[in-house]
């Protein structure tokens, strides 16, 4: 099954970032941070920051013109009876966390039980990034990406475990850095089934 081979690369969110408008009164509010802060906006090296900073956001936040689910709307049932277990591990990824808006670089660990069809494995990769490119917070990122397995393949089981960084904890706040925050949803066999967990989570490294 040539699909099953897909790149993992989620694809350009936004093809030309330099291209994208950018409105006066976004710019004007990076202008009014920057001068919070303690800086001049006005001085040579900020004079683009505005405008540049508006369009990384964009990126950043690419996720909320992506349908998750989408990517998971083309399935193959001619899997030769295959019926265990699917892992997509280490996958990697950014988002930003919705109280500081600032950095989350993580890890993500996505399983299925197939029960009669199985999906390309980029697509779990794309379902990750769509909604990790919105501001979020790790706890629903995970619970997102495995209710949007569950609902669209309908599987035997969903298993996903991200583990991530967080700068609003290491550059802020308490400033501890070197940290890893954990966190998991199990569905169906995964939930019920204490053997089914147990081998998943092996498979995973845990």
């Amino acid at each position: 099954m040539s699909s099953q081979h897909d790149s993992l690369d989620d694809g350009a969110a936004v093809a030309d970032p330099s291209a994208i408008p950018v409105p006066d009164d976004v710019a004007d509010a990076v202008k009014t941070l920057i001068r919070w802060a303690g800086d001049d906006p006005d001085r040579e090296g900020l004079l683009d920051t505005p405008r540049r900073v508006a369009r990384a956001w964009k990126e950043y936040c690419a996720g909320y013109d992506d349908d998750p689910a989408h990517h998971l709307s083309r399935v193959f049932e001619e899997v030769g009876g295959y019926d265990e277990i699917v892992l997509l591990k280490d996958i990697p990824f950014q988002s930003h966390c919705e109280h500081h808006m600032a950095p989350i670089h993580g890890t993500a660990h996505i399983a299925y039980l197939p029960r009669n069809h199985v999906v390309g494995i980029s697509k779990l990769a794309r379902v990750l990034h769509a909604y990790a490119r919105r501001l979020q917070v790790q706890e629903r990122l995970t619970a997102e990406v495995a209710d949007c397995i569950w609902n669209a393949l309908h599987p035997v089981g969903v298993a996903v475990v991200i583990q991530a960084t967080h700068a609003c904890m290491a550059a802020r706040g308490v400033r501890t850095p070197g940290v890893a925050m954990v966190t998991s949803r199990m569905m169906g066999a995964f939930r019920d089934d204490e053997r089914s967990r147990r081998e998943v989570l092996a498979l995973m490294g845990f």
